[in-house]
This record gives structure tokens, C-alpha cells and sequence, in this order.
């Protein structure tokens, strides 16, 4: 098994050097929107062979990039082409099926690239050296640089991992190079038995993840502090544009992606937490897709037949789920997990919140008010009936634990059968049809409806 990740090395380069490899990013980017404005003028193409044929020989010689980097910059423009099309096409099914009503216009004009990042191929515009050191094509001659890094990174390299593509990158705050190198490790694939725990891992807004193990452990990570720096941020940038000056659009630049990071941060130590207390474990995450257009956000309130703006407290919740990054944090831990020997699946995240984990009971309200608090409302739950109190967990405990059950459903399945469905849906096959993929979600539903929580 094959496991992608980023190595990041910083380069410390020479006055001279730092002037070339700056030269030759610029000369980069000049090349990306020359083919941009090619491709428009001609039909917005994305046919890769119809802009080499256009502009490869115009590119090395305006430009006097080499063979192999010009031909990323024509790759480059075809995928962002080939993008923009599809997006214009789900734009266009979009407003006939009335999901929105605004037109797309990323090809209204050519698309301009600001980023000044270069594509190198290894072995053709860089190599590694001996002693630290790195090898980079320039316009016009290549440079030998000391770098730095991650010590596990820097020691895969010397190690002799498979090396793939790189970007150099330029953080323009601090002047300085990175080479963002992408190694390809071999994985030993895991084989059914050897998983010490079965881990279910809820994500959400109020608690960014909550994590259950059918050994009844269970841990919160709280999103307050996440909200609180967000709503900071927030108001700070409306203060900073409604002021308006010279100095407040400095302030407001050297704000600018500091929430970002700071999520990107908190999800990177949420999920280092959870890879290493579940040590070669089976974890099950929430499939989300297509999340944010089934939670559809609120765009008016109706008082006395009657639309009003959205009230301030509705504003914010939007925002918070337009900017939620449980994606990212998913792609963390499977990533994390795989490279510490777990195994991480994506199962049905349908009435996890809802069902009852004791009697299976399922209803919207047993979450009143869509709060945090889950009470079962079957009468004759085994819970009530054995100890005469009504269920009440927390509500993403609730949907932890019963991620957890389903989790142990498919480690079951693989233990008997040897092959694992690592996305719902994986085993209908590549071909299946939209009925044959519900007729087996529904299935999976009705199995899981039969699982239930001893405690």
C-alpha cells in the first residue's frame, strides 16, 4: 500500500542564489498566464497537445525555461481549464434544477495566476546531494542549497524513499525559500485481527470530535476556544474595512489566513491526540459528503408573511458552517492513523445522533431543540426498564458510540469475508447504479438499526 505525504524543507540559500531562484518563479509565472490567455483566446481550451503545439516553443524562448518545466506550465493551464469547465457545467445543472440562481464566471475572463510556485520533476529539475544539500535548476544554471526539516522527513530522504514531484515555494513575509517534496512510502498492508481497539470518531461544530471505543472509553475535544478566535477575527476585520486607512489594510494583510492556520493547527493536534492514545486501532469516520448542500444555509427569516434579514445570531451560524473544516480534519487522521499502523473507514453517518444506542429507538426528538443532550423517548427502552431512568447522554457521545457499533460491523465483515469496504458503497462496485447503491444503503441501515450498546 501506497501513502502520499508532504516533506518541507526549508533552504538556506545565498543572496545570489535567493536572486535566481526568484528569477526563475517569476519567469514561471509569467509562462502560466501567457498559456492562460493563449487557452482563452482559442475556445478556452483545455487540450493539453493543442497549447503545446501554441505556445511550448514561444514559452522557451520568451520565457527561457527549460523542457520539462515548460511543459508543467502547459499541464498546469490545462487542469485549471479542465476545472473551471467542470464547474461551469455543475453550474449550469445547478440553476436548471433552481439549487442556485448565480451564473459561474470563472471563464468569463482568462484565469490570472498570482502565486509565483514552481513545479520541478525529480531528476530533471532537482536532485539531492550528499551533506544536506539539493540541487535546483535556475533560468540558467542549476544551484546547489543546504536545507532543513522535519528529521523524520529529512531522514526518509537520505533513506532512499521514493521521491516524486516538488514546489517551491516562496513565504514572501519572511523572504524565504521551502521545497515542498512529495515521498511515497510503502505501507505493509494490514491484515484483519491485529486492531486493538475499535475506535468511533463524531465530528462536529459545538465539539470538533468526539471519540468513543467499544472499551467505553471516550475523550471531548471542545470547539469553544475555535469559535471564540474566529468571532475575534471576525470583528477585528469588520473594524479594520470600515476604517479604511493605509494602516488598517497593512493590519488587515497581516491578518489575512491567520484564522486559517490557526484551524489548520487545532485539527493537526486534534488528530495527532487521537493517532497516538488509539495505537494500531480500526477507527470509523462519519462519511459527510455532500454535507453542506443537504444543510442548506439559512438566507431569511418569515415574520407575519413577511422575509426579514437574517438576525445576528443566524448570520453566525452560517458563517460557522461555511467555514467548518471537518474534511480536513478527517484527512489528518487517516493519514496519521495509516502511518502509524491503524486502519481508518468511512461508514453511514445517517441518525447517528438520533438513534438510541441501548434499544435502537430512533427519533428527532430525542435531541430536543437539536441540543447536546440526548434522552431516549421509547418507553420501553432496556435502559428505563432495567434501571427505571430515562437514557440521557450527550448527543455527540451518543453519535460516537454508535459509530463506533457500525465500526465493529465492518471489522467483523472483513474478519470473515477478507475484503474491506473502506467507503460506503465500496462494495456495490465501480459501476453499480444509483438504485443498487441504495437498495445497499438501506440494507447496511437496517443492520445497523439491530446493534446494540452493551454498558
Amino acid at each position: 500500500m501506497k501513502q502520499i505525504i508532504t516533506a518541507k524543507l526549508k533552504l538556506l540559500a545565498t543572496p545570489e542564489q535567493h536572486y535566481a531562484l526568484r528569477q526563475i518563479q517569476l519567469a514561471y509565472r509569467n509562462a502560466l498566464n501567457y498559456v492562460s490567455q493563449y487557452a482563452f483566446e482559442h475556445d478556452k481550451t483545455s487540450n493539453e497537445k493543442q497549447l503545446h503545439v501554441g505556445t511550448y516553443y514561444e514559452i522557451r524562448a520568451r520565457f527561457k525555461l527549460p523542457s520539462e518545466m515548460t511543459n508543467n506550465v502547459i499541464r498546469q493551464v490545462g487542469a485549471t481549464y479542465r476545472s473551471l469547465w467542470t464547474k461551469t457545467r455543475k453550474n449550469v445543472k445547478h440553476r436548471k434544477n433552481k439549487i442556485t440562481k448565480k451564473r459561474f464566471k470563472g471563464l468569463d475572463k482568462p484565469p490570472k495566476y498570482v502565486s509565483p510556485t514552481v513545479t520541478y520533476n525529480f531528476g530533471y529539475d532537482y536532485s539531492f546531494k550528499s551533506e544536506q544539500k539539493v540541487s535546483i535548476r535556475a533560468l540558467d544554471r542549476r544551484v546547489i542549497i543546504p536545507y532543513q526539516g522535519y528529521v523524520k522527513h529529512v531522514a526518509l530522504i537520505q533513506q532512499g524513499v521514493t521521491v516524486k514531484a516538488a514546489r517551491l515555494w516562496y513565504d514572501k513575509r519572511y523572504k524565504q525559500f521551502y521545497l515542498l517534496v512529495i515521498l511515497e512510502l510503502d505501507i505493509v498492508d494490514l491484515v484483519p485481527g491485529v486492531q486493538r481497539a475499535i475506535v468511533g470518531v463524531d465530528v462536529g461544530q459545538r465539539y470538533l470530535a468526539t471519540i468513543a471505543t467499544m472499551a467505553e472509553e471516550q475523550h471531548f475535544f471542545p470547539g469553544k476556544a475555535v469559535r471564540a478566535k474566529a468571532d475575534h477575527y471576525v470583528r477585528l476585520q469588520k473594524q479594520l474595512q470600515r476604517k479604511g486607512t493605509r494602516s488598517a489594510t497593512r493590519r488587515l494583510r497581516s491578518l489575512s489566513g491567520r484564522e486559517r492556520r490557526f484551524k489548520l493547527d487545532t485539527n493537526h493536534v486534534i488528530a495527532k491526540t487521537i493517532v497516538e492514545q488509539h495505537h494500531q486501532a480500526f477507527i470509523g469516520l462519519e462519511d459527510l459528503t455532500g454535507i453542506r448542500e443537504r444543510a442548506k444555509r439559512r438566507k431569511g427569516r418569515r415574520k407575519d408573511k413577511k422575509i426579514l434579514p437574517l438576525t445576528l445570531k443566524q448570520r453566525r451560524a452560517n458563517r460557522y458552517m461555511s467555514k467548518w473544516a471537518f474534511a480536513e480534519l478527517q484527512d489528518m487522521i487517516m493519514y496519521k492513523a495509516t502511518l502509524a499502523g491503524s486502519v481508518v473507514i468511512k461508514i453511514d453517518a445517517d441518525y447517528t445522533s438520533k438513534a438510541c444506542p441501548i434499544c435502537g429507538y430512533r427519533d428527532e426528538k430525542n435531541r430536543p431543540d437539536k441540543g447536546l443532550l440526548f434522552i431516549c423517548q421509547n418507553q420501553a427502552c432496556a435502559y428505563k426498564l432495567r434501571s427505571g431512568r430515562t437514557y440521557t447522554l450527550h448527543a455527540d457521545l451518543v453519535g460516537a458510540r454508535n459509530i463506533a457499533m457500525r465500526t465493529l460491523c465492518v471489522w467483523q465483515d472483513w474478519i470473515q469475508t477478507g475484503q474491506l469496504s473502506v467507503v460506503p458503497g465500496s462494495l456495490c462496485g465501480p459501476d453499480a447504479s444509483d438504485s443498487e447503491l441504495k437498495a445497499a444503503k438501506r440494507s447496511r441501515l437496517e443492520r445497523y438499526a439491530e446493534l446494540r450498546w452493551e454498558s
